[in-house]
């Protein structure tokens, strides 16, 4: 049985920094692509980072650029987001998902094609 599991989130000052970890169970992380998402009050759910399957790549939206940096570790089968420098509106609950129908490759899977998703870590970015 497939199983990630969010952790690392809470309440951080703006400027301040946390680092959230995607822990797999049923499921070997650094053979499929994992990416990271957030969902906002009344927002819609935002891509915010993805590390690909078999090269390692790594995708970064816009408004996190400079600031997160996505990474594996293949001794804890756990994919972390470091965040730096954090904002106000980087708060969000934080999701990471998985796509275990294929290996990706210089690219990184679309939302609707993760087919395993965590439970989610609240993080709130507030003085």
């Amino acid at each position: 049985q497939v199983q990630l599991v969010e952790s690392g989130g809470g309440l951080v000052q703006p400027g301040g920094s946390l680092r959230l970890s995607c822990a797999g169970s049923g499921v070997t992380l650094d053979i499929y692509a994992v990416g990271w998402f957030r969902q906002a009050p009344g927002k819609e759910r935002e891509g915010v980072s993805c590390i690909s399957g078999s090269d390692g790549s790594t995708r970064y939206a816009d408004s996190v650029k400079g600031r997160f940096t996505i990474s594996r570790d293949y001794a804890r089968n756990t994919v972390y987001l470091q965040m730096n420098s954090l904002k106000p509106e980087d708060t969000a609950v934080y999701y990471c998902a998985t796509d275990t129908k294929r290996i990706w490759g210089g690219s990184c899977p679309r939302p609707h094609e993760y087919d395993y998703w965590g439970q989610g870590t609240q993080v709130t970015v507030s003085s």
